[in-house]
């Protein structure tokens, strides 16, 4: 403000040495003040127009809607793909909201000791009880110790990170099978062509597919369901089943308390967890920020070697505003907490005497 005061003085000073007379001096001064009154709200928008343009958007699952199923977005390649394809299978996990029952902290701990599920014993014999809950318990936050909360809440979502990797697992492995024979049946075709819309691959490239088509390294699922929820307490995670905080500009969420009410992101909310979760692999699979992610792991695959959380969680600056601290934090998550012991554990197969006890 004072800037522009100098600045006015200066000019009308220039035009007092030409002896100009005091009505061009009211119409000048007049103009001024038009020009600036109308000019500053425009650039104002501008500018706002042009920060939003960059808005870090790696964490929306394509912007897609779970209530709209008949959204369509745009590929790397400019190709339209109908986000209806690419999704139902979490479409259909959504929709289990009639059979979701919320189970307090105390009777998951107690269901936890009648099925002697324990992780210091996951630890060692790398075995997981197929315990799949499909809400937190709200009493989490009350949990005073910090290492008791941590262990309960990966309990929780442990199974159901594990048993989305055995799809993976089980899909990759019919996959190759795909591709090591000359001549597929009508129905390996038509089994391919569901996989190709699923992971949006729209010019049905195998090695596409094959890359897109993988497992995220149970650590690292943990360490960032942690990170995004702050181990289980977050608003989004109580009210909204959200593990990993997606975002979406267009379908049903909760809105984070200091953004604007008609503007920004909202958090994707879920029914079920285990929705959240394979959203949450799906968006790592398939969105184009965490293509360096992909091929990363592809190179490790080709090496022969594990898929090192460690190693991985370098690839997902994008995923968070913070850019590289938040994969420092991630990695600090995971030493911490020790949870590569978790990356090679399996999930015990599911029972009838263990349905009945949920």
């Amino acid at each position: 403000m004072i800037y522009r005061k100098k600045t006015n003085l200066k000019f009308f000073k220039y035009f007092d040495q030409r002896s100009l007379g005091s009505l061009p001096r009211i119409f000048l001064s007049s103009l001024i003040v038009f020009v600036l009154f109308y000019s500053t709200p425009v650039l104002i928008n501008y500018v706002k127009e042009r920060s939003n343009s960059y808005q870090n958007n790696s964490k929306a699952i394509l912007a897609y809607t779970l209530n709209n199923k008949g959204q369509n977005f745009e590929d790397t390649n400019n190709s339209s793909i109908n986000e209806k394809d690419l999704l139902i299978d979490i479409f259909s996990l959504n929709d289990l909201e009639t059979d979701t029952v919320r189970l307090n902290a105390s009777t998951i701990k107690q269901l936890f000791e009648d099925t002697n599920y324990k992780l210091k014993d996951v630890r060692e014999t790398k075995l997981v009880k197929p315990v799949a809950l499909t809400l937190l318990p709200q009493e989490i936050k009350m949990i005073e110790n910090t290492q008791k909360r941590k262990e309960f809440f990966i309990q929780i979502i442990l199974p159901l990170i594990l048993k989305e990797n055995n799809n993976i697992k089980l899909d990759r492995k019919r996959l190759f099978t795909i591709i090591n024979k000359s001549n597929n049946s009508n129905l390996e075709k038509k089994w391919l062509n569901k996989k190709y819309k699923q992971y949006g691959v729209n010019n049905k490239d195998l090695s596409t597919l094959k890359i897109r088509m993988d497992e995220v390294p149970v650590s690292l699922a943990i360490a960032q369901a942690a990170k995004e929820t702050g181990w289980g307490t977050s608003r989004f995670a109580q009210e909204g089943n959200a593990l990993f905080g997606q975002w979406t500009w267009s379908g049903e969420g909760l809105k984070p308390k200091d953004s604007d009410k008609n503007e920004g992101h909202k958090v994707m909310k879920f029914n079920v967890l285990q929705a959240s979760v394979r959203a949450y692999q799906r968006n790592l699979n398939t969105h184009s920020s965490y293509r360096d992610f992909r091929q990363a792991r592809a190179k490790l695959r080709d090496q022969g070697r594990p898929l090192d959380s460690l190693i991985l969680s370098q690839y997902l600056n994008e995923y968070a505003e913070t850019g590289n601290q938040y994969v420092e934090i991630l990695k600090k998550i995971i030493k911490q907490n020790n949870l590569k012991d978790f990356d090679d554990a399996k999930l015990l197969p599911s029972s009838i005497e263990l349905e009945s006890l949920i």
